[in-house]
């Protein structure tokens, strides 16, 4: 791929997100997309967004879970970048004109203390680092049209990055097993999925170092104050208008959300 046509693919997408509209999937455009070329495109829009006065908050992982590794045919996580602006306060509204086609799931988020440097970065590395343990609601979207997407095209699309709502954190002291920690997530009051922190590549702490060593490779620090969706304990919802989303964690809390409709 020459860079001209990396740099086509990045604007259309950041077009998109910017006018609500989606595009053609770029593994289905001409020349196909490898995961090496969809990490370049994310970069281009990353920096774009950067030079454009947004600040970088932290990370978010996603095909974290074998069920989605299946689907897309991969064999490690992908991860994209979170900005301030994506951060929704607890209790507020969600404007549903501001998205195009989300999703929500439930997941664990933390917060380092310290620098993590890869590669090398190993479990006990990660469990001195982190000093924050949150629960979260992303909500993913997709600049894609209809979400007929490649591992590729979702790491191009930074990896659907679209909100965060964060719950009450906690101090991790090391000693949980959040491998063992459970979820509900509900929609207008029903429970809809379930699921553990082993879900997330047997334990949601192993996301964490799975990023730092794929900075790492790129000579890359994860820094310390870095907040980082490790993600899904389980699988997403669809949202429409008056929607009121709960993630509840054994022995961590909740955290909850609610759309709405500002354009009509």
């Amino acid at each position: 791929m020459i860079e001209s046509r990396t740099e086509a693919l990045a604007m259309a997408l950041a077009h998109a997100e910017e006018a609500g509209t989606t595009i053609l999937s770029p593994s289905k455009q001409e020349g196909g997309l490898t995961i090496e070329q969809a990490y370049a495109i994310q970069m281009q829009n990353v920096l774009r967004r950067m030079k454009k006065g947004e600040r970088l908050v932290g990370f978010k992982l996603g095909l974290t879970s074998e069920e989605a590794q299946k689907h897309f045919s991969v064999f490690e996580p992908d991860f994209g970048h979170l900005f301030s602006g994506m951060l929704v306060e607890e209790g507020s509204v969600i404007d549903l004109s501001t998205l195009i086609q989300p999703k929500v799931e439930g997941e664990l988020a933390f917060v380092t203390g310290h620098d993590l440097q890869g590669p090398g970065v190993t479990l006990v590395d990660v469990v001195r680092a982190v000093e924050w343990v949150l629960p979260a609601i992303e909500v993913i979207d997709s600049r894609i049209r209809n979400w007929e997407i490649s591992a590729a095209d979702t790491i191009a699309d930074n990896a659907s990055s679209a909100r965060v709502v964060l719950g009450r954190g906690h101090r991790f002291s090391g000693e949980q097993d959040l491998s063992l920690m459970g979820m509900a997530l509900s929609k207008n009051g029903e429970v809809l999925h379930t699921g553990a922190g082993a879900a997330v590549l047997e334990n949601p702490l192993h996301a964490v170092s799975f990023l730092a060593n794929e900075l790492g490779k790129h000579g890359q620090v994860l820094p310390a104050g870095s907040l980082i969706l490790s993600g899904s304990l389980s699988g997403m919802l669809g949202v429409e208008a008056g929607d009121f989303f709960k993630a509840e964690f054994d022995g961590l809390g909740s955290v909850s959300v609610r759309f709405g409709r500002n354009d009509a």
